[in-house]
């Protein structure tokens, strides 16, 4: 298969610009790096949907989604319901204090309910189909064969890139986190983005 570097560069950007984005499987991943807490759990399954999905998209399963209204709507409450509860939960940690970051850290959710709470997070959202499958999917089947296959590792490479990066590189920003200040604003700030985002599910048309 011959190289195409354009279709390459073309899906890594548009991948890019929409996982990056500030998202509620963002901000999981950022607090998990931050405790160092089954990082390479969350980061893998954050990856491994992504680069699923992706791969359904440009495989022509875009149409078949933006075909389903039903499903995206049951899809759209569900993740209003959990975003909802989880922000709660941000909030709630806010107000009692997470505690330094150190290895005694009282976080005592385990690798199965990090898990679970990405995968939540990552699948009942329908911005992720919308986003990964329709669009990216769309635009990508327009490059053509071997086009497509080369947009489509473009976009999956943008999202292991910034899922490692992110999961891994948020250890950088321990020195900022000493405090319990600095956690308080951290759960405050994902508390807002968790109920930010079921508030756009709930009133999306």
């Amino acid at each position: 298969m011959t190289a195409d570097f354009p279709s390459f560069l073309s899906g890594a950007g548009l991948g890019a610009s929409l996982i990056v984005a500030i998202g509620a499987q963002n901000a999981f991943v950022l607090r998990q790096g931050l405790k160092r807490r089954h990082v390479g759990i969350v980061v893998s399954i954050c990856a491994f949907i992504d680069v699923m999905l992706i791969a359904l998209g440009v495989g022509g399963m875009g149409a078949l989604i933006a075909r389903a209204p039903v499903l995206l709507d049951v899809i759209r409450w569900a993740g209003a319901a959990f975003v909802f509860l989880y922000g709660l939960r941000a909030f709630l940690a806010a107000w009692r204090g997470p505690g330094h970051l150190n290895a005694s850290d009282g976080d005592s959710q385990t690798a199965l309910g990090a898990a679970s709470t990405v995968l939540a997070l990552s699948l009942l959202n329908p911005h992720v189909y919308l986003d990964t499958v329709v669009l990216l999917g769309g635009i990508g089947a327009q490059h053509g064969w071997p086009g497509n296959a080369w947009f489509a590792a473009g976009a999956m490479c943008s999202s292991i890139v910034w899922f490692t990066a992110l999961g891994y590189g948020a250890r950088l920003l321990e020195p900022w986190f000493e405090k319990d200040a600095a956690w308080r604003v951290l759960d405050v700030i994902v508390g807002c983005v968790m109920w930010w985002i079921a508030a756009t599910l709930v009133f999306a048309r």
